[in-house]
């Protein structure tokens, strides 16, 4: 009887526990995330090409490469807000949790590695000086791949490390820069270039401005998203933002920033994502070197002599 109830407990433990239940509203938010970034690889994909504008926007001009951008910005939208609906509706789980970073591997790993590829390929088949090399030309695209590969697979350590150390969602602060703060430095660039230097004035002055900062973008790119492949990877603490700024009451000060900063997404969201990832990353790099800096050395104490 002992061996054959041994037996039974030993089957037990061996059966997998099988999911009953699911919060809808916010597994749907999260898969929204994940259609976002397999949209953002759609997008990319294009090319270059201008989208057609509807006949009740005849204002809308828009690339594929920027609206790709934009669709991993709506991604990082859906995957703000549903941790935040499954907090307010008490139905936080594991499979949610392991939802999430499923999705944001799409979105913020593979989406913008692939868009950086395209984005390049696209420039170095235009340019005149790759034509006339061609040595030089694949060489640099073979560099491009390196580069997104190490970003996608940082982004995809960087979430399986957070799943592991971080059993609770309301931590303040993060190991490394998160993967959406990752991936908005790269879209922030090449909506910037895309979206935002089109949009000048057809000004002489304007023009020479942007012939002579789309080269600076172009180099920028690369060097950027292996920048943020190491970031996400690092020990380097970056602070949850949410949490810091819109959680709990906050002074007058922080008030104001924040209607300028509204006001300022309003008049130009381009330069507000530019700003904002770039301002987020590089903020926390200079933090972390200021607080080597700072840090009391240890002194070793002399015992007396007896």
């Amino acid at each position: 009887m002992k061996k054959i109830k041994i037996r039974r407990k030993k089957k037990n433990l061996g059966k997998r526990k099988r999911l009953k239940y699911i919060a809808i509203l916010p597994s749907l938010i999260t898969l929204m995330n994940g259609i976002c970034g397999f949209s953002a690889i759609i997008l990319a994909s294009k090319g270059h090409g201008t989208a057609l504008s509807p006949s009740a926007l005849p204002g809308l001009n828009i690339s594929f490469f920027a609206m790709a951008a934009y669709a991993i910005f709506l991604g990082m939208i859906a995957d703000m807000l549903d941790g935040h609906v499954a907090k307010l509706s008490k139905s936080t789980s594991s499979f949610g949790a392991q939802l999430d970073s499923l999705c944001d591997v799409i979105s913020f790993g593979i989406a913008p590695a692939f868009l950086m590829i395209n984005v390049i390929e696209y420039e170095v088949q235009q340019s005149i000086f790759m034509l006339e090399y061609p040595r030089f030309s694949l060489f640099f695209i073979r560099i491009i791949y390196l580069v997104a590969i190490i970003y996608a697979i940082s982004a995809i350590i960087r979430l399986a490390r957070y799943n592991v150390e971080h059993k609770d969602a309301s931590d303040s602060k993060f190991a490394g820069l998160p993967t959406p703060a990752a991936a908005g430095t790269i879209i922030s660039l090449v909506v910037l270039w895309q979206d935002f230097l089109p949009r000048f004035p057809n000004w002489q002055w304007s023009q020479s401005f942007i012939n002579s900062i789309e080269p600076v973008i172009l180099w920028m790119l690369p060097i950027v998203t292996l920048v943020s492949g190491i970031l996400m990877v690092s020990r380097i603490p970056y602070t949850h933002m949410m949490y810091r700024f819109l959680k709990g009451k906050k002074s007058f000060s922080v008030f104001l920033l924040a209607l300028f900063a509204l006001l300022l997404s309003i008049w130009s969201i381009q330069l507000v994502m530019f700003l904002g990832f770039f301002g987020y990353a590089i903020f926390g790099i200079i933090r972390w070197m200021h607080r080597l800096i700072k840090k009391p050395k240890k002194t070793a104490v002399l015992e007396p002599v007896p």
